[in-house]
């Protein structure tokens, strides 16, 4: 178990996101989803547990109090061009593009998408 674990305040689409986050990348998957009767979001998922690449992440439904802003964003490493572009067109669809890698995607979490070469360039 890592000791910290990053929690993604959404306002009901917890249980999607990570479904979707971990459609999108290796040694992912949701590994709990705990549901509570009269969540804050209006259905019974109450907090959603998932890995990312092998980091574990939990997801909230806690209503729509705090969206997600630039402040804090998710910088992913890529290994080919093929890669950026996998990854930029899935987190862009209803989502948003903006300069310099970052996007975000369609629940409003920023992603910083980088190919790993750029460091070269």
């Amino acid at each position: 178990m890592q000791r910290i674990t990053p929690c993604l305040w959404f306002d009901t689409q917890a249980e999607e996101a990570a479904n979707f986050y971990v459609s999108l990348f290796e040694n992912s998957e949701v590994t709990n989803v705990q549901r509570l009767d009269g969540t804050p979001s209006g259905d019974d998922v109450a907090l959603v547990f998932f890995t990312l690449a092998g980091l574990e992440y939990m997801a909230i439904n806690g209503g729509p109090q705090f969206p997600f802003t630039e402040a804090v964003s998710f910088s992913v490493s890529c290994k080919d061009q093929a890669e950026v572009d996998r990854l930029w067109g899935a987190l862009t669809d209803g989502g948003e593009e903006s300069m310099c890698g970052w996007l975000k995607d369609r629940f409003g979490l920023s992603w910083q998408i980088i190919p790993d070469r750029l460091s070269e360039l």
